[in-house]
């Protein structure tokens, strides 16, 4: 019957070709350094071949030791895995949740981490879409919970907290400087894009929209390379823009409500825990 060879030897000889010694591999494996030298020596049994070179204070491998450690870190990988894959648990439950893409960075990870600690085991189905979109999605009761914009005046929803608006454009070109502003903005439907507009409408500067669509990183790559300017919240401003305002010669903008929407056909502990997830520390960053 053709040899197997034993994921404990295989394991102290990954260990000792890393830590070039017999004793510090001991130490990390928690055995003596003559336990580890018999496993050397068993393994070495098996192949017909000497696997180390004893060098005084050091090791190293011999090229046939080379060549085994490759299939033993191959072999001790697909192990671990194999046993993450059969002994991990299966998800308890199903949450879907909606936020606008230009929150999906500032917003999202906060939420996530705070629902995770506590509910590690829950699948959560992240959809990105526009306000509007995810506002009909729960309407339609394809979303559990959606966080969305709104008017501060607004009284759908639950107000989870605050954005500034501002005018982004790139650190090193010049778009903002132009006679006809070329603007970057999302679809038609979307309140950012008419609140950008009116606003520069009222203060009488002329402007195009050069670009529009509903990903926000369409619209940061625009902006970045100089070809427009864009309105989204302070907080998804890349480190890569400048925000703009009324040095430049742009009007201020408003601010938005950061608002939570939830699903009435949809009732269970774990929507109750999401929502307080989403409600730790309160508000986004003014």
């Amino acid at each position: 019957m053709q040899q197997q060879f034993p994921p404990d030897l295989l394991r102290s000889f990954v260990i000792i070709a890393e830590e070039g010694s017999f004793q510090a591999a001991a130490n990390r494996v928690g055995r003596t350094q003559s336990a580890v030298s018999m496993q050397v020596q068993r393994l070495e049994q098996m192949v017909g071949h000497q696997l180390f070179r004893r060098e005084r204070p050091t090791v190293r491998l011999t090229n046939k030791g080379e060549a085994l450690l490759g299939y033993a870190r191959r072999i001790l990988e697909l192990q671990e895995e194999a046993w993450i894959s059969m002994t991990k648990q299966d998800p308890e439950g199903l949450l879907r949740f909606g936020i606008p893409d230009d929150y999906a960075g500032s917003v999202l990870p906060r939420i996530l981490e705070s629902f995770a600690a506590c509910h590690p085991h829950i699948e959560i189905m992240v959809h990105c879409a526009p306000s509007v979109d995810l506002t009909a999605q729960i309407e339609q009761g394809m979303l559990d919970l959606a966080v969305v914009t709104r008017r501060l005046d607004s009284v759908a929803g639950t107000l989870i907290g605050r954005e500034q608006l501002v005018w982004a454009a790139s650190r090193h070109h010049a778009a903002h400087l132009r006679d006809v502003l070329p603007l970057a903005v999302f679809r038609e439907d979307c309140d950012v894009r008419q609140w950008a507009t009116q606003s520069l409408a009222n203060c009488g500067r002329r402007y195009r929209v050069a670009y529009s669509s509903p990903n926000l990183a369409a619209l940061l790559a625009v902006v970045e390379v100089g070809l427009a300017v864009a309105v989204m919240p302070r907080s998804s401003v890349p480190k890569t823009l400048r925000v703009l305002g009324k040095r430049e010669g742009f009007p201020a903008l408003p601010t938005v409500g950061l608002v939570l929407l939830r699903n009435q056909t949809s009732q269970s502990p774990l929507l109750d825990a999401m929502a307080e997830a989403i409600d730790i520390d309160g508000e986004a960053d003014d």
